[in-house]
């Protein structure tokens, strides 16, 4: 089988993998729970190569994650519920169902009218998906709401931050960014004193999760992205630890055998570096 810039052949490469007889072992054992955390991983391998605006990695990265939808519509189609072609089909309809100024005879010349039809029309095809899934005795009902629809699947960051964004369209919300900053203290303080108390694990967790969410609520005032924000964090953490490392090397040691002090020092050194 040869490489092809046609997607069947993609289709065709995973129907092979999942042969019973003669495809990958591995292949053919997993199932949408065990594929499932590889999606999001390369959902956010995506991302980074966005983030460093690297154009080769990210034609890499797109391809691993069409894959994952090419995994999936596999699965599916060997239980009889769809097929790839069917995924095609339920998008393209999507899109042009929810733009109705582009193919349609609506008229939306900002992108906040065309926001305006894309918010309008996914209710409703949410609320149509919802009737047929209760007719059909699909799963639990839906509970209806402000917060229904932000998907439990998400990332928490990510997921906390559609909840907050939600409840803020109904007035649920704080006035400005030091109503939250005040907030974060608060949590802060109880996440200490539930450490001073000799909490137990699972409280203390709790604490550091109503901390998070404040954070990602600070986030959403101050308009940074809280995944983006933590990413670029993230790399900073990465390039400074590399700096101490690389210092160390220079005396023929390594972190292990340094100080905490000496790291100190060494970290201090290298948040004056420029950064790149």
């Amino acid at each position: 089988m040869k490489p092809s810039r046609d997607v069947s052949r993609l289709v065709e490469i995973m129907a092979a993998l999942r042969d019973p007889e003669t495809g990958c072992p591995w292949d053919v054992e997993q199932t949408f729970e065990t594929i499932a955390p590889y999606t999001v991983e390369e959902a956010h391998e995506v991302a980074e190569a966005i983030a460093r605006d690297d154009m080769v990695d990210l034609r890499e990265e797109l391809g691993d994650l069409l894959l994952q939808a090419v995994y999936h519509a596999r699965l599916a189609e060997e239980r009889g519920a769809f097929a790839f072609p069917d995924v095609v089909e339920a998008i393209t309809t999507k899109m042009i169902r929810r733009h109705p100024h582009v193919f349609g005879e609506a008229s939306a010349r900002e992108a906040g009218a065309a926001k305006g039809f894309w918010e309008k029309i996914k209710a409703e095809e949410k609320a149509e998906r919802r009737a047929a899934r209760t007719e059909a005795g699909i799963g639990e009902p839906e509970r209806p709401g402000v917060l229904s629809g932000v998907g439990r699947g998400m990332p928490p960051l990510m997921r906390a931050l559609k909840l907050q964004t939600k409840a803020a369209t109904v007035g649920f919300d704080w006035n400005d960014p030091m109503a939250v900053l005040e907030k974060l203290r608060e949590e802060i303080d109880e996440v200490e004193a539930e450490l001073r108390a000799g909490a137990v694990a699972e409280r203390i967790r709790d604490e550091v999760g109503d901390l998070l969410f404040a954070v990602v609520n600070l986030a959403r005032h101050v308009g940074a992205d809280p995944e983006q924000a933590l990413r670029t964090t993230n790399a900073k953490f990465e390039r400074r630890f590399a700096a101490i490392e690389a210092a160390l090397a220079e005396t023929g040691r390594t972190p292990a055998e340094a100080s905490l002090h000496e790291m100190e020092a060494l970290w201090q050194k290298a948040k004056g570096l420029p950064e790149v």
